[in-house]
């Protein structure tokens, strides 16, 4: 009973701390909220979910963006500034809907990025577990700060990307796939869909995987719950599809270059969009290739080719942003795994080494490439270090992952 009675005050003491923490994370966002303007990405979310249970306007409609235009702006968008269209699935609202109960933007931003810290944080703790990785502390800690300081990372959360979200979701669903909790993955999977073009192509390659492994919850709960969602949001809105996809087609025109194609059209206007759909073509030969090869094999191979296409899909074609490459911490933490299992001490050398090359650098090419346009935006070539880095290290761990030693082929795997 006195053994009970200390678990349940500590339990106690640590959710009052948790609390503690938490409000003093939303003061401090609060505070920078109110000098440092921004948060867009949050913005539009956060005014369209308004639009339409206070007023029933369409998210997808002209005088939804002129709305929040005029919010960010003071005035109509000029030709060649973001347009702040919503170009999430209708059913992501859901997700914005408790935040808008604070009618101060300032509040509500703060409160989305404590969730986004919450959630970054939440994705350093998960990713090693995927590959059953337990780091020193004070790995632990290194990949923690990483999360928060990283260059994909802080700018998804001072720009209230939900990408954060979607990442955390993605983990999450392998985890759960790692530990045969197939009806979880398949809800988390589903709900990483509020960004499509973010996971379209590894959720193709998950159901690939799990109709070749008989893992039919899995399947059956994403495509489940992906129909409820949507069918759920046709009874605000019965056309949202449609007209989602009408923003969805509008999207390239106000924003970026968001594929190689693009992004080389605008470096070499003579010959660039074909050179970035050759490159487009040749990685996605890469993508299927493993695909095939590795659709019978092991948790473990179908983790590494995961981890692949997590890296390939920006380079595929699909309109995207470099602010989405946040997902990326998912595969940088199978390699660390990988070499850990390999080389223990050799990953204590690895691990800070990759981290400051990559916290340093990303910034240093930011600083460096970035673009002014009314206001600062970062260039195109943020689409290319992240995932050419990723690319050289997921292929010098391949052998490992794929062809696994013998103590690791002995254990049952489910």
């Amino acid at each position: 009973m006195r053994k009970q009675q200390q678990a349940l005050i500590v339990s106690i003491v640590l959710v009052i701390l948790l609390i503690g923490l938490a409000a003093g994370m939303t003061w401090a966002n609060y505070r920078y909220s109110q000098s440092s303007p921004g948060g867009n990405d949050f913005l539009v979310y956060w005014m369209t979910t308004r639009n339409i249970f206070e007023e029933g306007l369409s998210p997808y409609s002209a005088e939804s963006r002129l709305r929040v235009q005029e919010f960010a702006y003071g005035r109509a968008a000029k030709a060649g500034e973001h347009e702040m269209g919503m170009a999430y699935p209708l059913y992501s609202v859901a997700l914005f809907a408790p935040f808008t109960l604070a009618k101060d933007f300032d509040l509500a931003r703060a409160l989305w990025m404590t969730v986004l810290e919450a959630a970054l944080i939440g994705l350093a703790l998960l990713s090693p577990r995927i590959m059953r990785w337990k780091p020193a502390p004070w790995m632990m800690a290194l990949l923690i700060i990483f999360s928060l300081l990283w260059y994909f990372g802080l700018r998804a959360l001072i720009n209230g990307n939900a990408v954060i979200l979607v990442a955390l979701c993605l983990a999450g669903g392998l985890l759960a796939m790692r530990g045969g909790h197939d009806e979880l993955a398949g809800v988390l999977f589903a709900f990483s869909t509020i960004k499509p073009q973010v996971v379209v192509v590894v959720l193709a390659w998950i159901m690939i995987w799990g109709f070749k492994q008989r893992r039919w919850r899995m399947v059956g709960w994403l495509v489940g719950t992906v129909v409820l969602l949507s069918g759920s949001a046709m009874l605000i809105m019965p056309d949202w599809i449609l007209q989602n996809l009408g923003e969805v087609l509008r999207y390239p025109e106000y924003n970026p270059p968001g594929n190689p194609a693009a992004v080389f059209a605008e470096w070499w206007p003579n010959f660039g969009e074909r050179l970035g759909w050759a490159l487009s073509a040749v990685v996605g030969l890469v993508m299927l290739a493993e695909w095939w090869t590795n659709r019978k094999r092991d948790i473990r191979a179908f983790l590494w080719v995961t981890a692949l296409t997590l890296v390939i899909s920006p380079w595929i074609g699909i309109q995207t942003d470099p602010g989405n490459l946040v997902v990326l911490f998912v595969p940088l933490v199978v390699v660390f795994a990988l070499l850990a299992e390999r080389s223990p001490r050799g990953v204590a050398v690895i691990l800070p080494l990759v981290l400051l090359i990559l916290m340093v650098g990303l910034w240093v090419i930011f600083l460096n490439t970035i673009e002014y346009n009314g206001q600062p935006e970062q260039s195109s070539i943020m689409f290319f270090p992240l995932p050419t880095f990723l690319l050289i290290l997921l292929y010098w761990v391949r052998y490992w992952a794929v062809k696994p030693l013998k103590f690791w082929s002995e254990q049952v795997d489910i």
